[in-house]
Order: structure tokens, then C-alpha cells, then sequence
């Protein structure tokens, strides 16, 4: 499911030096929606509106109205791809528009909402609800006090895939949004809970893919011409996967909550990655043991775990010094690349410069992807081109390989971790713990 919103709506153009030269007033902003897209640069004129937009993110401005050309472009390794446009829109004077790139990288198009911009009263909320969500049928949207019998009311209405619903005024209150299947109160696939919604505000909802953790198939992105929102089903869990990567300790269990009749993980042997677990969001107590016993106790951490998010807790360290290093994942997969982590887990190992090279590459010649990086850091998710690599991994400023060359293939679309690790029992020789799509 695919949908990056352009919204527009106002920001102060005098203290913004990418404004647009105006012949009137345009409310013009962009949304990210687009759950396999890379981050994009907007265009308006053949001139940068906003650069580098994240996934989920908004930005607002205010321009000249007219004729514009707006372009949509892709943030690919090989440089930019127009992936939008340019689309010639007609504006006038006062207007908002609003293009949604719809669909999948592959089949990317725009739906294009305008109309004049709206004075909404301090005691109203204005809503328009776009279904941005290709994957999803026919759904109905039902808005109404928290706790509402969806049952013994009407549907605000039903839409497919590329449709809108609203504008409609509301009164500021709490209110309570949930999609069904269409014709079927019963089979609720999203619930908002209670959320308030503002006097004064002009919104703009677009139901998207959930790329996070959960069930549900969408989440609601909203705009209210500041920034856009994103908000999860109610209860909405969190995920997380256990990396055992400390080179002397024995296999291990995790004990979730003191229950150490039934650890979520059961003897985890080093160099080895559990199932993914969905867990409750909120603070959850972990402590690792050794497998079958339950002392002693070698780490013992409050997880403060965000609903939604996706996290991999690694056990690094020597077992004198074992502690959990918490990191949170990404598993969104970007069509145009692959998206390659990599994991200083190796306590022997120092300070190390990592090369990612073409297979065949004499190092010596070449500058190391990441430099310098310490016990316990982390790369980040880096934006690659898909193809054949050799990873190489040496002591910093050197370039005797403690790793490698490990031949890898990264696919678009993948998602890689590896992490660097100490052979069983410390020290030399090095390798690699491989996750996700290797």
C-alpha cells in the first residue's frame, strides 16, 4: 500500500528562502506516506520546495499561486528519479491543493484534492478522510463519541482505495474513529481510541499501510497544516527479538516479568537470533539467566518499549561485563534499495573500519564505508544500490581484514543486519551474525 500526500497548507512565506515567488496565496506542504518509497525531494517550478522528506513526515509553506509545476523525486543511491510529475496544476488566489502519490513505487500516481482554503470556527474541526491504502477493500469510517455502539449508528460513509470522504464539520470534542469492512460494523480492522480533536483545525486524514508491528492494516496519518500525526490502532503492541552475542556465556532463557516457569526465550545458544515476540507496549522487566536455571541472573533491564516499534536487544560483552544493547529496528522495506545495518558486537575487536566494496576490490585503494566505529555502535540503516558486495572489516587505520571479505548479495527491497562478533569463548577469529533478509 502506497501513499505520499503533498498537503498544502500555510507557513509563514517571509522567513522561508525556498518560497516561491507569489502571485497570490497558496497553501502548499507535503506528507510522506508512502510505505515502500525512499525519501523524496518536492519540486515546485523545477525549484526544491522541501528536500530529504522521511516516511510519515510533513512539511507546510505557503507560495504564490497560479499555474505551478509540481515534481515528485525519489532519493535513490544512484541520484534522484522523478517518481510524480512534473504535473502542471491551475491554482488561484486562497486555494489548498492536495496530491496524493497513490499505489505502489511501481505504479505510482497522484489523486489531486483542491479547493479553496477554509475558515473552520474556534469551536469546529473540519475533516476530510482519503482511503491511501491500495492493499485494503472497501471500508466504512464511522467517527463518533468514544465508546460509541458502532452498531446503532451510521457510517460517516464507505470508500475504496483512491476515494475521499468530506469535507465534514464537527464540533472540537474527543472523538473516537474506527474502519470496518464495508457493511459489517462487527469486523472493526482499525481503532483510533479516544482522540481529541481541536477548535480551529482543517485536517486532513489519510488511512496508510501499517509498516510497524500489529495486526492492523492501517494506521491514520494526520495533517493539520503544523505537521502530520500518526495514530496506531488502540493497544497497539510492540515487538522483540533477543541477539545472543556474548562470546563466553553459556545458551541463556529471557524471563519476561519474573515468570521463569516460562521464558519468552528459551536456551538461546551464542551467534544465534530468537523469534520475533509481540509483547504488550509499556516498561516490561527482562532478565537473562543461563538455560534452565534461574541464577545467576546476568542481565536485568526495564524495557521501555514504545507501541508499534520493532526492537532487537542484543546480550553483548564478556560475561563478566554482559549488558543489553537495545536498538530499535526498521523492518519498512524501500523498493528502489537495499537497506544494509551494521553491528559493532565484537569485544575484542576495538575501534574498526568497515569497507563495503565490489567483490574482487584490493582495499587499499578504496575509503571505508564507515570509519572509526566502536564496541557497541551501530551504522544505521544505510541506503545501498542492490547487487553482490564484499564486506571487509579491519582495525581502524589499518588494512589487515579482522572480517572478510564475506561475500553478501543485497536484493532491492532487502533488509540486512550484520553484526560483528568475537569468535565462541573471546578473541580472534572474527565473524559475522547475519539477520533479517540474509
Amino acid at each position: 500500500m502506497v501513499a505520499i500526500a503533498l498537503v498544502l497548507a500555510g507557513c509563514d512565506e517571509s522567513s522561508d528562502p525556498r518560497t516561491i515567488a507569489p502571485t497570490g496565496s497558496l497553501q502548499l506542504g507535503v506528507i510522506h506516506a508512502s510505505p515502500d518509497a525512499p525519501n523524496v525531494d518536492v519540486l515546485v517550478d523545477g525549484t526544491n520546495f522541501t528536500t530529504d522528506v522521511a516516511f510519515r513526515e510533513a512539511r507546510f509553506i505557503t507560495t504564490g499561486a497560479g499555474t505551478r509545476s509540481v515534481e515528485v523525486q525519489g532519493k535513490t543511491p544512484g541520484g534522484n528519479v522523478s517518481v510524480i510529475g512534473p504535473v502542471d496544476i491551475d491554482t488561484a488566489d486562497g486555494d489548498k491543493l492536495t496530491i496524493i502519490a497513490a499505489d505502489t513505487v511501481a505504479n505510482i500516481a497522484p489523486i489531486v484534492i483542491q479547493e479553496p482554503a477554509a475558515e473552520v470556527a474556534a469551536s469546529d474541526v473540519r475533516v476530510r478522510v482519503v482511503h491511501g491504502a491500495p492493499a485494503a477493500p472497501m471500508v466504512d469510517v464511522y467517527v463518533t463519541a468514544p465508546g460509541a455502539d458502532i452498531t446503532a449508528v451510521a457510517a460517516l460513509g464507505s470508500f475504496s482505495f483512491g476515494e475521499e470522504l468530506g469535507p465534514v464539520t464537527v464540533p472540537a470534542a474527543d472523538y473516537q474513529i474506527q474502519v470496518t469492512l464495508a457493511g459489517d460494523p462487527a469486523s472493526v480492522v482499525y481503532d483510533s481510541g479516544t482522540v481529541p480533536l481541536a477548535g480551529g483545525s482543517d485536517l486532513i486524514v489519510v488511512a496508510i499501510e501499517n509498516t510497524g508491528v500489529g495486526a492492523a492494516p492501517v494506521s491514520l496519518l494526520v495533517a493539520d497544516g503544523a505537521t502530520a500525526t500518526e495514530i496506531l490502532t488502540v493497544d497497539t503492541p510492540a515487538s522483540v527479538r533477543v541477539v545472543h552475542a556474548s562470546p563466553d556465556a553459556p545458551n541463556v532463557d529471557v524471563i519476561a516479568a519474573d515468570n521463569f516457569a516460562a521464558p519468552v526465550v528459551a536456551d538461546l545458544a551464542y551467534a544465534s537470533v530468537s523469534d520475533v515476540l509481540t509483547i504488550p507496549a509499556g516498561t516490561l522487566n527482562v532478565k537473562v539467566v543461563p538455560a534452565g536455571a534461574a541464577t545467576p541472573v546476568v542481565i536485568d533491564a526495564d524495557l521501555n518499549l514504545v507501541p508499534g516499534t520493532p526492537y532487537s536487544v542484543y546480550a553483548v560483552g564478556a560475561l563478566a561485563e554482559i549488558e543489553p544493547l537495545v536498538l530499535v529496528d526498521d523492518p519498512r522495506p524501500v523498493a528502489t534499495e537495499s537497506r544494509l545495518r551494521v553491528v559493532h558486537a565484537s569485544p575484542s575487536a576495538g575501534p574498526v573500519d568497515i569497507y563495503l566494496v565490489a567483490p574482487g576490490t584490493d582495499i587499499a585503494t578504496v575509503a571505508p564505508a564507515l570509519s572509526n566505529v566502536p564496541f557497541k555502535a551501530e551504522s544505521g540503516y544505510l541506503s545501498v544500490a542492490p547487487g553482490d558486495y564484499e564486506v571487509v572489516v579491519t582495525p581502524t587505520g589499518t588494512t589487515d581484514a579482522a572480517i572478510g571479505p564475506a561475500a553478501i548479495t543485497l536484493a532491492a527491497g532487502g533488509i540486512y543486519t550484520a553484526a560483528a562478533r568475537d569468535e565462541v569463548g573471546l578473541g580472534t577469529p572474527l565473524g559475522l551474525i547475519l539477520l533479517d533478509d540474509f
